[in-house]
């Protein structure tokens, strides 16, 4: 059964890839007209997203790339921007 949740339910919520690793939180949702368009996620203190990301805020996931909003919300791994680990001055 589908259960409806509110867009400001969402807000702060923790986000995780779904291969487990722990994203950022939720910071706004994006709408255009009647529809998600995307999420803003802030990158959090210990999150894979503040530790790729650097100095930035965060990311806009687009909606197509969320499996699931419970508790949490999942996202799939694809959304990750990619990190070496190596600066890439080049």
């Amino acid at each position: 059964m589908l259960k409806m949740k509110k867009i400001t339910e969402t807000f702060d919520m923790r986000v995780f890839t779904d291969t487990g690793d722990y994203f950022g939180d939720v910071d706004e949702a994006i709408i255009t007209h009647t529809r998600i368009f995307g999420w803003k996620v802030r990158a959090s203190k210990n999150s894979f997203l503040n530790k790729v990301l650097g100095s930035a805020k965060g990311v806009i996931v687009p909606h197509q790339l969320v499996k699931s909003i419970g508790d949490i919300m999942i996202i799939s791994k694809s959304a990750v921007p990619s990190y070496t680990g190596e600066d890439a001055d080049e």
